[in-house]
């Protein structure tokens, strides 16, 4: 072969990089071409779907709109009114609406489906839509509903056939929206991770509703608070006084959301008080329930030495020893502690055995005590050396404490005491 012969020849060729560039477009658009419905059915209505395009006795046709009331009726209740448009069915089925109106008919008449005939709206004066239905048969085919077994044929036929009439009846006069519009045409299994918001709110926040606070205004605050670094519980805690008092709750509950304030540390705060509060209103009412039990009652210590006795009325406490034979009345004050060792058995109720030892015991302690009160109870007492060292103890430490302040009066005092004062 000639160059010219050779460079004719090479005119109609293409370039290497151009046809690789090529390959890769064509690549490219096979691979756009190649794509598919990614809708997951149940396999309940994959089923019914694949039993209907394969059912025998009936036309093409009418298998594809048969396998296409299978995947939009709800499983739940087969013989429901198919809540459907016509374009949903058509393009489900492949069909024109010609072919999609004889589909029906030959459906109708092989006893599979039922169209009601439209109803009328009442108050409008417009007739509405008509809905179709799967029948017995139709529910059976397709395995949407489980044919009884002869064992569970017990009851007369006349009942058991009154009954399946009464709930095809139920279910016809029930529609169904649950595979009718939106995104369930498209994913029949919605992600799990979508955001739904809870049917209640929370327990603390219920009280803004009566502030005229939504529902689902409630849950944005609370996503509000979360941007913030706070929670709405703590805010509304913290603000509740403020919140019932405002002319605008909600404008001054979002101000509140914004401020750099740690709600949570005076949340805390507040429970912390409250529970405290409770747990001193719990206790004060033990103990007032103790001394009301224990009014007009003895109990005596562990020892059986000394002797407690309430009066008939809870107001006073009288404390005898068994070796001063000296009552001693308590007035007030002495209720806390009181129920405190009745609690923790310290003071336990008197019985015969305390009787018996704590009279036992005071008949052995001495007698000197109750002869010498008497001998000195007409006496003053006379200041010893020991009181007036303690007396001049006292009278340094508050002159140099108070700065000179007390030695007037001190000095006063002292010069106005005799030597033998009584102390």
């Amino acid at each position: 072969m000639s160059i010219a012969q050779h460079s004719v020849a090479g005119e109609g060729e293409a370039h290497p990089c151009e046809a690789e560039t090529q390959t890769a477009e064509g690549d490219a658009q096979a691979r756009a071409e190649f794509t598919c419905d990614t809708t997951n059915l149940p396999w309940v209505i994959f089923r019914a779907v694949h039993r209907a395009a394969q059912l025998q006795g009936v036309s093409a046709r009418s298998r594809a709109l048969l396998a296409a009331l299978a995947r939009t009726v709800d499983a739940k209740r087969p013989y429901a009114a198919i809540f459907a448009r016509r374009e949903l069915l058509t393009g489900r089925a492949m069909q024109s609406m010609r072919t999609f109106y004889r589909s029906l008919d030959d459906l109708e008449a092989a006893g599979l489906i039922t169209r009601p005939p439209q109803s009328r709206y009442g108050q409008a004066g417009l007739f509405g839509r008509a809905y179709l239905h799967l029948t017995e048969s139709a529910a059976l085919l397709l395995g949407l509903v489980v044919k009884e077994t002869p064992a569970s044929h017990t009851a007369s036929p006349d009942a058991k056939d009154e009954k399946a009439q009464e709930a095809r009846e139920d279910s016809l006069a029930l529609r169904s929206a649950n595979v009718a519009d939106g995104a369930i045409y498209k994913d029949l299994f919605p992600p799990s991770s979508q955001e739904r918001q809870p049917g209640t709110l929370p327990a603390d926040l219920q009280r803004l509703t009566s502030l005229g606070f939504h529902r689902f205004l409630v849950f944005k605050l609370m996503t509000e608070a979360k941007a913030n670094g706070k929670f709405l519980s703590d805010v509304v805690d913290v603000s509740w006084a403020g919140l019932k008092k405002a002319h605008a709750p909600i404008n001054y509950l979002r101000a509140l959301l914004r401020k750099p304030v740690d709600f949570a540390y005076r949340a805390r705060q507040l429970r912390n008080q409250t529970d405290q509060q409770q747990r001193e209103a719990t206790e004060k009412a033990e103990v007032t329930a103790t001394v009301a039990r224990s009014a007009g009652q003895s109990f005596y210590d562990a020892v059986g030495t000394r002797r407690v006795t309430v009066s008939a009325d809870g107001s006073t406490l009288t404390v005898l020893d068994a070796a001063e034979g000296i009552a001693r009345t308590v007035l007030n004050g002495w209720q806390s502690a009181f129920a405190k060792a009745v609690r923790k058995g310290d003071l336990q109720p008197a019985t015969d055995a305390h009787h018996a030892t704590f009279d036992a015991l005071a008949s052995t302690a001495p007698k000197q005590t109750a002869a010498a009160r008497n001998e000195y109870a007409g006496q003053p007492r006379q200041l010893t050396g020991g009181i007036a060292g303690q007396l001049d103890v006292i009278k340094n430490a508050l002159r140099a404490a108070g700065k000179g302040k007390f030695a007037t009066v001190w000095s006063g005092q002292a010069q106005s005491c005799p030597a033998n004062a009584t102390a």
